[in-house]
């Protein structure tokens, strides 16, 4: 227990700390506030109780690094029951007789033990996360040098932060466990609830600074906890609670939202720009660099990161915050966040969206930076051209649409004209299925295959148009609204039950996206349909391939739309082996 002086000043302590911490918390508030509005608002209940689930079972962060992931348990467990410690501590240095070392009661028994185990496993975890990032330095932690990084991350920020966490980690609880170490040395026994701090205590036995040893240890628990409160707001330990509501407000659908801004400056040039969960995606940023890890544009050499975007906007605000929270000027995104050739780097893969542990989603942020520029009339040369071929012809490859279904011309039969007759399946042919050349002759197996299914399909020839998906992507918003418009326009007056895709992008777009255009139908990839007419023996494999193959996921069929089981389930009923 302390003495009713120390007890003065550890409460004045933690006043000043918690003052700072609140200012910097309010601070945060505010900027993530000035952010453009964004409905996530939808089913609250359910959304807290499936991120609450995810949390504890750690499933986002398992998703890969399944050793790293261990290790992030140890920590994660840890910190949860160490909110459990820290009350205890306090209560036992201001009630007398708190202290929890030697009760015969069962519950404190269990609550010792897991103290005990959880301070050493914490202590384990940080060490290994310490010596990876300074000594085992993973190429995965290296940005490609053309990317455009914030002064504070050159000068060291990142190393620098992750230090000071990992120290406040480790003297915090390290501190602890050696607390009841000494606690149990003046005793002169150990405690089998006790069972690491007991193998350690008979060090410590008749020493004479004993006394001492527990009080600078209690203050050292303690202090550090208020002493680190000032700089929680501004420390990439922040996502301890972020990152909780983060993924509760995470986008619930792969399609792309609304541009933001209005109709004279549509999408996000400068931070406040952006919708404010992609403003409270930085505070929830770990610097895990998974995305990064899994980015196909940073691994062959381009200029984009997005853990770097996530971390440049962090630094950004932790520089500027009383300018941000309170209107001030601030440049744009392109200044100090990420280059205009990063922008145009991004696949749109979705795959840093998909592998983020606290569900950050930098792909949204290069749009909405798209959207500006493209509006500006500032994108490369060569999707201009594309983007003109569209507007022009309704397809990327400037064709004229009467050469749309020119290869149908090598089959055998003759395809319905869904736009003429009605159909079971209207199948969207899309742009490269139907004008590549090396498309082409897949398209036509896939012809074949149908009608020897006695599949009720058809196509809409010269009236299709391209479904606008990646016109969306590249940052076009005007010109996707108006293939989107014309080709609703036309699926109203064709009658069928379903539409058929062969192409994952527009499987996407028609599926998630036409929606809230007004066009809402029934999508179905053809994979899936392969699948049920081989179970339903419309398909008849005679054949095994006998085959090994490796199967490439599509990221719109998988990523996007959860569909990873249909298409290798066809390939192993052929007699492929994966």
């Amino acid at each position: 227990m302390l003495s009713a002086t120390e007890q003065v000043i550890f409460v004045i302590l933690v006043i000043v700390c918690l003052e700072f911490a609140v200012r910097g918390f309010t601070r945060m508030a505010k900027i993530v506030g000035r952010g453009q509005p964004s409905s996530r608002s939808d089913h609250p209940a359910g959304r807290f109780v499936g991120a609450l689930v995810d949390i504890v079972l750690q499933k986002p962060i398992f998703k890969t690094r399944p050793l790293v992931s261990f290790f992030h348990s140890f920590l994660f467990f840890g910190f949860i029951f160490y909110l459990l410690v820290n009350v205890n501590d306090l209560l036992a240095a201001y009630v007398p007789g708190r202290s929890t070392i030697g009760s015969s009661y069962l519950p404190v028994k269990i609550f010792n033990l897991f103290a005990d185990l959880f301070s050493v496993l914490v202590l384990m975890g940080m060490i290994f996360f310490l010596v990876r990032r300074f000594i085992g330095r993973p190429k995965s932690f290296t940005f490609n040098e053309n990317v455009k990084l914030h002064d504070k991350v050159v000068g060291g920020g990142i190393k620098r932060d992750s230090l000071i966490v990992g120290l406040f980690i480790l003297l915090h609880v390290g501190s602890r466990w050696f607390g009841t170490i000494f606690r149990l040395a003046e005793q002169g026994h150990g405690d089998p609830w006790l069972p690491t701090a007991s193998a350690v205590a008979p060090a410590f036995y008749g020493w004479s600074g004993i006394e001492t040893g527990i009080h600078v240890a209690w203050w050292i628990t303690m202090g550090s906890v208020a002493l680190f409160l000032p700089y929680f707001p501004r420390s990439k330990h922040l996502h301890l609670l972020i990152a909780p509501l983060n993924l509760a407000l995470e986008r619930r659908t792969p399609g792309l939202s609304d541009a933001v801004g209005t109709t004279t400056a549509p999408g996000a040039a400068k931070l406040t720009d952006l919708p404010w969960p992609q403003i409270l995606d930085s505070c929830a940023c770990i610097m895990c660099f998974r995305c990064q890890e899994v980015c196909p544009a940073h691994g062959s050499g381009t200029p984009l990161s997005p853990s770097a975007l996530e971390i440049n906007k962090r630094y950004f605000i932790n520089e500027n915050a009383e300018k941000l929270a309170y209107g001030g000027e601030q440049p744009g995104l392109l200044e100090y966040a990420v280059s205009g050739d990063g922008v145009w780097s991004c696949t749109t893969c979705y795959a840093c969206v998909w592998i983020c542990p606290v569900g950050n989603e930098p792909m949204t942020d290069i749009v909405e930076l798209r959207r500006n520029l493209v509006f500006d009339g500032e994108l490369p040369d060569e999707l201009a051209g594309v983007l003109r071929n569209l507007d022009e012809q309704g397809n990327s490859f400037g064709e004229s649409a009467r050469k749309r279904d020119r290869w149908t011309e090598k089959l055998d039969f003759k395809i319905k004209n869904a736009s003429r007759e009605p159909v079971t399946y209207l199948w969207y042919v899309g742009d490269f299925a139907s004008y590549n050349q090396s498309c082409q002759a897949t398209t036509i197996k896939v012809a074949r295959v149908l009608q020897a299914a006695k599949v009720d399909f058809g196509i809409l020839g010269r009236n299709e148009k391209s479904a606008g998906n990646d016109v969306r992507r590249a940052g076009e918003e005007g010109l996707f609204e108006v293939l989107a418009e014309k080709n609703i326009q036309t699926l109203s007056k064709c009658d069928f039950r379903e539409i058929l895709t062969t192409d994952p992008h527009t499987f996407n777009t028609l599926k998630n996206e036409y929606p809230r255009q007004g066009g809402e139908f029934k999508v179905k990839h053809y994979s899936t349909l392969l699948l049920e007419l081989i179970r339903s023996g419309r398909i008849r494999l005679s054949r095994k391939l006998n085959i090994t193959a490796t199967y490439h996921d599509p990221c719109y069929l998988g990523r996007y739309n959860g569909i990873f089981d249909d298409p290798r389930e066809v390939m192993r009923l052929c007699g492929v082996r994966l």
